[in-house]
């Protein structure tokens, strides 16, 4: 293999540049990005960012030391195809990239509101949506969030200590239970009632209200909740549509075994379009997190590097799941599986003070972890929630 095209270029992109050349790849490597933009950090986009505490140049991920590759930025992959000639990508403005191997690293956008477009609705996956939403929080103004799970928390956080009047609404009868399970998920929904941000709860939106600029959310049961701005942030759906009808297989994101490989022979995908098996769960499945697209892109050019079979070098398997949210006044810290627990304890501090680590466990063994404002409690847990193996 003399030539790999990394169709992506943000975290896991870059990740997978970096990979490659660490397994001593000498050859081309050639990266495809979507956005203008060199590879930028993204958690801080719903926290610092939007804050005004750091600017653009803060974001960059690149340092000096990064290896070489050739950059193609603000070029969309349009087409994947397979031939003797090798991996061929077509881009949007008509030029192909012919490749040995690729890395599909094409990410996720922002789910949209159904129907028509107002000002004053936002979204929040990008950089420049960042900063169209940061010149309108201004202090006095009214904010919904329409979703509560950890990109709608941590704006609902920002904009309250930016002087915004804050309304997040959740349809579930309680954000992030799927990801922590009921109880606890509870708990931390209380961080935004301590905070004075109000949270509705157990009733999905109608639509939204307004001529041209949106004025508020109307609410299934009847409610109207007045809104200068409003965030969508119903999750994020994979950018896969461009593989549809060609040769590598997809579902909910780029399906892949658990090393990364898909239904092509020397492509692998990584980051959050990559829908990887998960021997914890026997299943399929895509983790949206900063952490899975940084480590797993090593374990992928592995497979990539070795042609994809099991005969390669034993890479060093996946970590279990990890994310980290930071909301008002408190750090939250996940890992793990919550739904294979058949128990949860709270082993430090007490939940109702939101300080606590719960530790979830299976027949006795950790298997998942939940910290606020336990970062060393959690980090000697997390350390316990052993890797699958293949």
């Amino acid at each position: 293999m003399r030539s790999v095209v990394v169709v992506g270029a943000s975290l896991a992109g870059l990740s997978s540049v970096r990979a490659l050349r660490e397994a001593g790849f000498d050859g081309v490597i050639t990266v495809v990005g979507e956005e203008p933009h060199r590879p930028y950090d993204r958690p801080p986009l719903s926290k610092e960012f939007l804050r005004g505490d750091v600017v653009r140049a803060d974001l960059e991920l690149e340092s000096d030391d990064d290896p070489p590759a050739d950059w193609l930025l603000g070029r969309r992959a349009v087409d994947l195809t397979v031939d003797g000639g090798g991996i061929g990508v077509e881009l949007d403005d008509g030029t192909r990239v012919v490749a040995d191997g690729a890395v599909l690293a094409t990410g996720a956008r922002a789910r949209t509101f159904p129907g028509r477009e107002l000002a004053g609705v936002h979204v929040l996956r990008t950089l420049d949506d960042a900063e169209r939403l940061r010149e309108v929080l201004v202090p006095g103004c009214r904010l919904a969030v329409i979703g509560g799970g950890f990109i709608g928390a941590e704006v609902a956080s920002t904009a309250h200590q930016l002087g915004v009047e804050v309304t997040v609404i959740e349809a579930a009868p309680v954000p992030l239970a799927g990801a922590l399970g009921a109880e606890f998920a509870a708990v931390v929904a209380d961080v935004h009632a301590s905070n004075g941000v109000t949270l509705i709860c157990g009733t999905g939106v109608d639509g939204l209200t307004g001529d041209d600029r949106v004025t508020g959310v109307a609410l299934a049961d009847g409610r109207h909740i007045a809104a200068d701005v409003v965030l969508v942030a119903i999750g994020a759906r994979a950018n896969v549509e461009w593989l549809l009808g060609g040769p590598v297989e997809t579902g909910e994101g780029v399906l892949c075994d658990a090393r990364g490989r898909t239904s092509v022979p020397h492509v692998v995908a990584v980051g959050d379009c990559a829908s990887w098996f998960d021997p914890y769960l026997g299943r399929r499945r895509r983790v949206e997190h900063w952490t899975g697209a940084l480590e797993r892109p090593s374990l992928a050019v592995t497979t990539l590097l070795s042609g994809g079979g099991d005969d390669g070098p034993s890479p060093a398997p996946v970590k279990p799941p990890y994310f980290w949210s930071d909301q008002y006044d408190r750090k939250i810290q996940f890992a793990g599986h919550a739904e294979l627990a058949d128990e949860v304890t709270v082993d430090v501090g007490a939940a109702a003070d939101l300080d606590f680590l719960a530790v979830y466990r299976r027949d006795g063994r950790p298997v998942a972890a939940l910290g606020v404002n336990q970062p060393r409690a959690f980090t000697r847990v997390r350390r316990q929630l052993a890797p699958p193996t293949f």
